[in-house]
């Protein structure tokens, strides 16, 4: 009898998907052997539920009397992030030592007028179920808290404490000089060099100036910077028209009374500057390469250690994230992809963009290759970083310059399409989480004045043809290429042959004819 209904159940699917579509598998189950871009047959179509895409609250941005602009959106919850952001990063740095962002982050959330400790913050912060953080880029310093909505008037009252009345005092900036030390040591010790090979591709790329200075304190430098170089610095970037107090969870009537209260003719601890002298240096991208030799075959010991690994980042000159072709750019970054060569998932992972289906699938021997786009207000950087054994450093190079000319071929419809739609989905799927709205609501208002929303970027990403993709990529293989190199170099193309490759038809490297190998 169960025979007899095992065998009416399978006849049950033949009939289903038919015979072709049936494969019968080891383990006695079947499973239809359909491509996962169709849909399964005989299955009911599905009704998705249905978005406008519109904001349910609108951003609304005033500026006060003295510069600063006052940024809100809404949401529901009964929690907020409200924070403060300063037009202020390492690229501001080249007539003061470098390393002054990095240690400005340090010492955010220390000792203020108003608080005795980063203890005292901390337990004030408590009473509101509260966070604070602050992180620095080359061009934004981002000074934040999370906390509940009734104790806004508190948190905003702390946030102007902490950015314009700091102490900064000896042992607080003794501690910070230690800290980074060890920070120092760390990022040359830890296996994954990606902090690392980006810091190394913009010194190459914008060698000397601006994105390109240390966005690290090189080590020369933590003794130099004290509490006169750090006042030097703020009294000339930490003025009311660089910043902007952004808040999401909260009414913007209730942000901008007390933005008025804390934030309005309040005076910095380092004095008001006459003539704020501020770098406006526009990014020169000038190309090149950076190389350190490293012997990379003990960074991860232990039972099963990562094996000896080259790292190579190469990349080319992109867009600003002000220009129209910035869409384009992120579009094709999305399209190329990558990742590493045990990242699990499945499609939604990108294991159809380029670098897996080109790279990964077809070179066993690749550990790693993945696309990076970084967009700053005057300049971007569209990279691959890809790494394997130092014995076929070669042909990994030579295998990325291709796919560098190989992007500037036509774009499959469908391939466009999945880069598109994975795009608009990473957008949407972040901009669910408070913090993230916050950094998009103070980052957009910061450069731009102000916000566009994601309905507005979604339909901007459906609007990229094959033909943007086509242009933005001739217009960048036309610039000269940054090389980051890490590991052991012995097999590394020069950075001509490197040159060569990029303007080729086919992206090969020089063909080298060595007498004795």
């Amino acid at each position: 009898m169960a025979t007899h209904m095992s065998r009416c159940r399978t006849w049950s699917r033949v009939q289903r998907f038919g015979i072709a579509a049936y494969r019968k598998y080891s383990s006695g189950s079947g499973y239809p052997n359909i491509s996962l871009s169709s849909p399964l047959p005989g299955i009911p179509k599905p009704v998705f539920a249905s978005v406008d895409g519109q904001e349910k609250y609108e951003t609304r941005i005033t500026t006060l009397e003295n510069g600063l602009k006052v940024a809100s959106q809404n949401k529901f919850g009964q929690f907020c992030t409200v924070g403060i952001l300063v037009n202020s990063g390492s690229r501001h740095e080249a007539k003061y030592p470098s390393g002054i962002a990095h240690f400005v982050e340090k010492l955010a959330f220390s000792s203020t007028a108003q608080y005795g400790s980063r203890d005292e913050i901390l337990l004030t912060l408590e009473k509101h179920g509260g966070i604070c953080d602050c992180q620095t880029s080359r061009d934004t310093t981002m000074y934040a808290v999370s906390a509940e909505v009734k104790g806004l008037d508190t948190v905003v009252s702390l946030l102007s404490d902490a950015v314009l009345q700091p102490r900064l005092l000896d042992e607080e900036i003794e501690m910070t000089r230690m800290a980074v030390r060890f920070e120092l040591e760390d990022l040359n010790m830890r296996p994954d060099p990606e902090p690392l090979l980006t810091e190394m591709i913009h010194a190459a790329a914008y060698q000397n100036n601006t994105v390109g200075l240390p966005r690290f304190c090189p080590v020369h430098n933590v003794e130099k910077i004290d509490k006169k170089v750090l006042h030097s610095y703020l009294r000339n970037y930490y003025s009311p028209e660089r910043m902007v107090l952004a808040g999401v969870g909260i009414e913007h009537e209730q942000l901008l009374e007390c933005a008025r209260k804390y934030l309005l003719g309040v005076k910095p601890v380092w004095g008001a500057s006459s003539e704020a002298n501020v770098d406006l240096s526009v990014a020169q991208y000038t190309g090149g390469i950076v190389k350190m030799e490293k012997d990379m075959s003990d960074v991860s010991l232990g039972p099963t250690p990562i094996p000896e690994l080259t790292h190579i980042m190469i990349g080319l000159e992109s867009c600003s994230f002000l220009e129209d072709d910035f869409i384009p750019f992120a579009v094709l970054n999305m399209m190329m992809g990558g990742g590493g060569s045990f990242s699990a998932g499945g499609p939604g992972k990108g294991m159809f963009t380029r670098l897996y289906l080109n790279v990964l699938n077809r070179h066993h021997w690749m550990y790693n290759a993945t696309s990076y786009h970084h967009s700053y207000e005057d300049s971007g950087l569209l990279c691959i970083h890809a790494s394997a054994d130092p014995r076929q450093v070669r042909e990994m190079v030579e295998i990325i310059t291709r796919e560098f000319i190989q992007m500037a071929g036509s774009a499959g419809e469908m391939e466009l399409e999945r880069a598109k739609t994975q795009l608009k989905s990473m957008l949407m799927m972040n901009l669910e989480s408070r913090p993230v709205i916050f950094e998009d609501v103070g980052r957009q208002v910061l450069s731009t004045g102000k916000r566009k929303l994601p309905h507005e970027l979604c339909d901007l990403i459906s609007n990229v043809t094959a033909s943007d993709i086509k242009r933005v990529t001739t217009k960048m293989l036309r610039s000269k290429p940054a090389v980051a190199a890490l590991g052991d170099l012995t097999e590394l193309p020069s950075y001509e042959h490197i040159q060569a490759a990029l303007s080729s038809k086919d992206g090969r490297l020089p063909r080298m004819y060595r007498l004795f190998r």
